[in-house]
C-alpha cells in the first residue's frame, strides 16, 4: 500500500469524509485532530443527538466513529441512520459493559481510549 510520505497516513484514508459523534468535547477535539493527522476530513464533531442525525443524514460520508452513549441517550437512531444509508461505522465506548441490540452486535468497536495508531488500523479496516 501506498503512504503518504508528510503524514505515514495510507492514501486510502486521504480525503475520507468521518463523521464524529461524541458528547465529550476532549475526546471529540483528540479524534478530530488524530483523522486530520490521518489526512481524513473530520466531520462534526456531534456533540449532542440532534446535531448527530442531522449531520448523519445530510453529510456526505465515507464512514463514522459513534461514541454509543450520547449526553444519556444510546446513539441508536443515528445508527440505523448510518447502516440504511450504507455509511460503515465504528461503535465507540468508554464503558466495559457494551451490551448491544442483536442488530449491532457485528459492527465493530473501538474501546476508549483510543491511540492514533489504533484508529488508523481501525479506519483502515472498515474502509476497504
Amino acid at each position: 500500500m501506498k503512504r503518504d510520505e508528510a503524514n505515514g497516513s495510507p492514501d486510502t484514508l486521504r480525503g475520507r469524509r468521518i463523521l464524529i459523534v461524541e458528547d465529550s468535547p476532549v475526546v471529540a477535539t483528540a479524534c478530530e485532530n488524530m483523522l486530520r493527522d490521518m489526512a481524513c476530513v473530520p466531520v462534526g464533531p456531534a456533540t449532542n443527538m440532534a446535531a448527530a442525525l442531522r449531520l448523519a443524514a445530510d453529510e456526505p460520508l465515507d464512514g463514522a466513529i459513534v461514541d454509543i452513549n450520547i449526553r444519556g441517550d444510546k446513539a441508536f437512531p443515528v445508527l440505523k441512520i448510518l447502516a440504511d444509508r450504507a455509511v460503515p461505522f465504528l461503535l465507540a465506548s468508554g464503558y466495559a459493559d457494551w451490551t448491544m441490540p442483536n442488530e449491532w452486535q457485528g459492527h465493530p468497536r473501538l474501546a476508549k481510549p483510543y491511540s492514533p495508531h489504533l484508529l488508523r488500523d481501525s479506519l483502515l479496516d472498515l474502509l476497504r
